[in-house]
């Protein structure tokens, strides 16, 4: 049988990012995102769950989400679920969080202005050129054309 493990959120983080290092020297960003969802119940009351999602992140770009958010900042993650369990005083836990493999800053970005400015994060194939995109066919040259057509 297949199997599929694939996570999209987007949520604001709720804790500073922390940042470490592996034995290896490899970066390791972890963070606490929230995602909410509004919606209205059948008597009218309007309600809000709000999701808490532990993330972590390895690499370059764990750097990259350390040094330009804090907590409360919008952010898109990309990324599998990931189950750890370890034994802490005799006691076994675990916890259920996302590797994240993409992200995409949203919102302010870290003081840089408005917009969208993680789009050179991800690890997946890059966005097609500008020039992709099919013009419109040009109007032929002459009459018969209305020039009351806004656009």
């Amino acid at each position: 049988m297949a199997s599929f493990n694939k996570v999209i959120l987007i949520g604001n983080l709720t804790r500073d990012p922390q940042l470490s290092f592996l034995p290896s020297q490899t970066p390791v960003v972890e963070f606490g995102l929230a995602s909410s969802r509004k919606y209205k119940k059948q008597d009218g009351t309007l309600c809000e769950d709000t999701c808490f999602v532990e993330c972590q992140m390895f690499g370059k770009r764990a750097e990259v989400i350390n040094q330009y958010l804090k907590k409360g900042d919008p952010l898109f993650v990309e990324g599998r679920l990931k189950f750890d369990s370890w034994e802490k005083d005799g006691q076994k836990r675990s916890k259920l969080r996302v590797f994240v493999e993409n992200f995409e800053f949203l919102g302010k970005g870290g003081g840089q202005g408005g917009g969208n400015q993680g789009g050179g994060y991800q690890q997946s194939a890059p966005a097609p050129a500008s020039n992709s995109v099919p013009s419109a066919p040009e109007a032929p040259q002459g009459g018969g054309m209305d020039d009351d057509i806004p656009f």
